[in-house]
C-alpha cells in the first residue's frame, strides 16, 4: 500500500503474501494503534482487486499473529501484536524436544540466561538508586515456603518480574514470561533430578544480597548461578 490509499493488486488476486503485505503496509503507513478500524471487506476488496475467499484467508492469517482483530459483527480493527504465535512454537519444539535430546530445551534456558545476566549493569543500576523494597517481601515469601517444603513459581516468577519491569522494556518482560511459561509446561517431565526449595530459596536470597552489594559481577555471577541450578533439571 502507498501513502494515500490503498494500492489495487495487478495480477495478485489470491495471493495471500500480498495481501498481508498490503494490510501490514496500511497500518505502518497510517501510523494506526491497536483497537483503530480498518476498511471493511468489501471497500478492502474493491481497492485491492481481489475476490473474498483470498481476502479473508489472509485476514485469518493476519488475526492469528494478532496483527488485526475482527470483532464479528462490528468490524475490523488493529490488533494488539501479542507473542503468542511464539509462544506456541515453542512449547511444541520444546515438547517433541523432549523425546530426544532436550535441545530446544535448553536454548531456552540458555537464551533466558543470556538476557538475565546481559542486564545485569541496568538492574543494578536501578535498584541501587531506587532501593530494595519489592524485592524483600518476595524472598521472604520465598523461604517461608521453603520452610515448608513447598516450591514457590508464582513468588519465582514476580521476583525476575520485579527486576526488570522497572527498566521500562516490556519486551523484555514479554520474552521472559514465554521463556517461563514454556519451560513449566516441560519441567515436571524433566529427566534431571529437582533441586530442593531450600536451595531454590537460596538462589534468589544470594541474588538479593548481590543486588545490595551494588556490583554487577557479583549480580552477573549470582545470576549464573541460579541459572547452573535449572540447568541440573536438564541431567546435565
Amino acid at each position: 500500500m502507498t501513502t494515500g490509499g490503498l494500492s489495487r493488486a495487478r495480477g495478485a488476486a489470491g495471493n495471500q503474501s500480498f495481501i498481508r503485505d498490503q494490510m501490514k503496509s496500511y497500518i505502518l503507513e497510517r501510523g494506526l494503534k491497536a483497537g483503530d478500524p480498518l476498511p471493511n471487506e468489501q471497500e478492502l476488496m474493491a481497492q485491492l482487486g481481489v475476490g473474498r475467499h483470498p481476502l479473508r484467508e489472509a485476514m485469518k492469517a493476519l488475526q492469528a499473529v494478532g496483527i488485526i482483530e475482527i470483532r464479528h459483527g462490528y468490524g475490523t480493527y488493529v490488533g494488539e501484536v501479542s507473542l503468542q504465535s511464539l509462544e506456541d512454537g515453542l512449547a511444541f519444539r520444546m515438547s517433541q524436544s523432549m523425546a530426544g535430546d532436550l535441545r530446544d530445551v535448553q536454548n531456552v534456558l540458555e537464551v533466558r540466561q543470556a538476557i538475565e545476566v546481559g542486564l545485569a549493569a541496568d538492574v543494578v543500576a536501578f535498584f541501587s538508586s531506587h532501593g530494595y523494597d519489592t524485592l524483600e517481601p518476595i524472598v521472604e515469601r520465598m523461604e517461608a515456603k521453603a520452610d515448608a517444603g513447598e516450591y514457590f513459581p508464582v513468588e519465582d516468577w514476580a521476583f525476575h518480574q520485579a527486576l526488570y519491569e522497572p527498566l521500562g522494556n516490556a519486551l523484555v518482560i514479554d520474552l521472559l514470561s514465554v521463556f517461563w511459561r514454556t519451560f513449566s509446561q516441560v519441567d515436571a517431565r524433566l529427566p534431571g533430578a529437582r533441586y530442593s526449595p531450600a536451595d531454590a530459596a537460596a538462589w534468589h536470597r544470594d541474588l538479593l544480597v548481590a543486588l545490595e552489594s551494588g556490583d554487577p559481577d557479583s549480580f552477573a555471577r549470582s545470576m549464573k548461578k541460579h541459572f547452573h541450578g535449572i540447568h541440573t533439571r536438564l541431567g546435565e
